[in-house]
């Protein structure tokens, strides 16, 4: 029977020494899963941060981007405005020009047989 004690004994050993390992396995592993978990929360977090920050530029973008569209809309109207300022300001002057030809022939026209009329 001291053959079995002595079998029962190591057996018990080796099993203690078993259980031993798996605990120390267990509890690097445990380390780990906490080390991980620290670092999911602060990803998490900076994530949630760099949402905020994106919403926030996303807003001042949108904002921006549609005080442009009013500019192009302002520069688009104004040049259109200015070129009809362009083209009557030349159509103006096409008919100031032919009026003052009609005028200078009228007058030349004229002038000749008034300056017969005083003698010069």
């Amino acid at each position: 029977m001291s053959q079995q004690g002595a079998a029962l004994q190591s057996y018990n050993n080796e099993l203690v020494k078993c259980i031993e390992e798996l605990c120390t396995k267990r509890d690097g592993l445990h380390k780990l899963i906490i080390t991980e978990e620290d670092e999911k929360q602060k990803i998490q977090s900076d994530i949630r941060i760099l949402t905020e920050k994106l919403t926030k530029v996303n807003e001042s973008l949108a904002k921006k981007i549609a005080t442009r569209n009013e500019y192009d809309k302002t520069i688009a109207e104004t040049e259109a405005a200015y070129m009809k300022i362009i083209e009557s300001s030349h159509s103006l002057l096409n008919v100031l020009q032919r009026e003052a030809s009609v005028l200078k022939d009228k007058v030349w026209g004229v002038l000749p047989m008034y300056v017969r009329h005083i003698g010069l």
